[in-house]
């Protein structure tokens, strides 16, 4: 996504949503979360609020300034999911994948030779991430349930 759009997708109302397979281990689940949420505040940083400061002094770093809910799905629903996001219906959403080839790499210059080499219908989703238009954001994922 270009800087330009940001403000756009900002004034129209921002929602930003992870969904990741059910079926991981708690383990995968909490490390695609949270590479999920790294890269959309690497790519959103205004999501991210100024640092705080609590009555005894202590300063605590800024955090996201909206809710991100992590919704459950499965292999296909993420699939599927991937797929329609994108089409030209969904070019303005900021969407973040992390699949099984990331996931098995464990330094990123491996990762970026690794993925050049596999088909995208070979790569099996652990997550995704998806910010952008409320309304559009909401049409994708609106009848998932929380992940628990």
């Amino acid at each position: 996504m270009t800087d330009k759009r940001i403000p756009l997708i900002i004034e129209q109302g921002l929602k930003c949503v992870i969904v990741i397979d059910e079926d991981l281990p708690l383990g995968i689940i909490a490390n695609t979360a949270a590479i999920l949420g790294i890269t959309l505040g690497k790519h959103i940083p205004e999501i991210v609020g100024d640092d705080a400061t609590d009555a005894s002094g202590e300063k605590h770093l800024g955090i996201t300034k909206i809710p991100v809910p992590i919704l459950k799905g499965d292999k296909e629903i993420l699939r599927q999911l991937r797929k329609r996001l994108y089409t030209s219906d969904f070019d303005d959403i900021i969407v973040v994948d992390f699949s099984d080839i990331a996931q098995g790499c464990n330094i990123y210059d491996e990762y970026i030779e690794k993925v050049s080499t596999i088909l995208e219908v070979e790569h099996t989703y652990l997550g995704i991430a998806i910010c952008g238009n409320k309304k559009k954001v909401n049409k994708l994922t609106g009848s998932m349930p929380l992940l628990r």
